[in-house]
């Protein structure tokens, strides 16, 4: 079944220590097809239904809208300058 042709969501986490590292876990779900990745290092860490160019393009989004989501994500924790400019 091809669901490319479904709305894609994204959601985010507030920012959270990994490892002492300050993280944000982004989640894309479209149907029943997720992918799910973190930041700051913009790599797909779990998927199921998307294809490799698809991941791809997921990928290049994140590393692309980085400041943006990490923003978003501060604004949750109310921490500031965890990813820095």
């Amino acid at each position: 079944m091809d669901n490319s042709s479904e709305e894609m969501k994204m959601t985010y986490s507030a920012v959270v220590a990994k490892d002492g590292k300050p993280v944000v876990a982004v989640r894309f779900e479209r149907g029943k097809d997720y992918a799910e990745a973190l930041l700051p290092d913009c790599s797909v860490r779990s998927s199921n239904g998307f294809n490799e160019e698809e991941i791809a393009a997921l990928e290049f989004y994140l590393k692309h809208n980085k400041k943006d989501i990490g923003a978003r994500a501060k604004a949750i924790t109310g921490i500031q300058n965890f990813f820095g400019d």
